[in-house]
């Protein structure tokens, strides 16, 4: 089948919602709207080229859980002054559209973790993340205590307000927030951040994507929360889980108009020197 209509994701906002209207009107049914929302979310047509989302990167990465394991390229549009999953902005957004119809465009792939919990030998949870998985401790309770194992060897236990796990390109993210360093999204790696740990030795540490992580908690069995992409959370029983997190063999394609688009996304979004773009 001809692949000639792109996907369309629209944040539920009204600006999302003028400027779709607007790329509508321009490209009329080359274009096909994708309710993620919905409760029983539709099947991706075969015949898209790829799926534009227009929103934020919270809303890029709900479109990153639809699709699954599927290799449809996502394409981000930015609004408003944060975002580092855009590849373009909103006023360039028609111009854009129509290179993606000419072909136009590079196919970078973002790696993704999968997370696995496992309680009284049962699988509660299997998911993939495009940015992080979160441990952290629910309002007013004590430190969180994280024993972690690299490929069964113990590596530390963080004490701390929480832990970070983070592909490269959710370094960015809260990762960045708690002290992580920016990782380039090709960079083969896992970033481990501790949020506010007790012991200022505990600093964020990077390994090689091919290690597995094991992570078993301690504590009272009510304070423990496992939040995966700021998406969906998952209350944790400290003395029954063990949170197993790898690289996944699903990563998500992203479409990129040029080269070294990441160091410009890069500079603009945390105003480094050499003005915006």
């Amino acid at each position: 089948m001809s692949k000639q209509r792109i996907g369309l994701v629209i944040k539920d906002e009204d600006h999302a919602q003028d400027k779709a209207r607007e790329l509508i009107r321009h490209i009329g049914d080359r274009c096909l709207i994708i309710d993620t929302q919905a409760p029983t979310p539709p099947p991706i047509p075969e015949d898209l080229i790829c799926i534009v989302v227009l929103g934020g990167d919270g809303t890029f990465l709900s479109v990153a859980r639809y699709i699954g394991d599927s290799e449809i390229p996502l394409m981000g549009v930015k609004f408003g002054e944060v975002g580092f999953l855009a590849e373009t902005t909103e006023d360039l957004l028609c111009k854009v559209v129509e290179t993606v119809f000419n072909g136009d465009y590079l196919i970078r792939e973002r790696s993704r973790l999968n997370i696995r919990v496992i309680r009284d030998s049962q699988c509660i949870v299997d998911e993939d993340v495009l940015n992080d998985a979160v441990i952290n401790k629910a309002a007013l309770s004590r430190l969180a205590s994280c024993a972690v194992y690299l490929d069964d060897t113990y590596l530390t236990t963080y004490r701390a307000d929480g832990l970070i796990v983070a592909t490269p390109t959710g370094s960015t993210a809260y990762s960045l927030a708690a002290g992580g360093p920016v990782v380039h999204p090709e960079v083969p790696s896992t970033i481990l951040t501790p949020i506010c740990p007790f012991t200022l030795t505990n600093r964020p540490l990077l390994i090689p994507d091919h290690i597995q992580i094991e992570i078993s908690l301690k504590g009272s069995p009510e304070d423990m929360i496992l939040t995966l992409d700021g998406q969906e959370g998952f209350d944790m029983d400290t003395a029954r889980d063990r949170i197993y997190i790898q690289k996944s063999r699903h990563s998500v394609k992203m479409i990129s108009f040029e080269p070294h688009s990441y160091f410009r996304v890069l500079k603009t979004r945390l105003h480094w020197s050499g003005g915006r773009s």
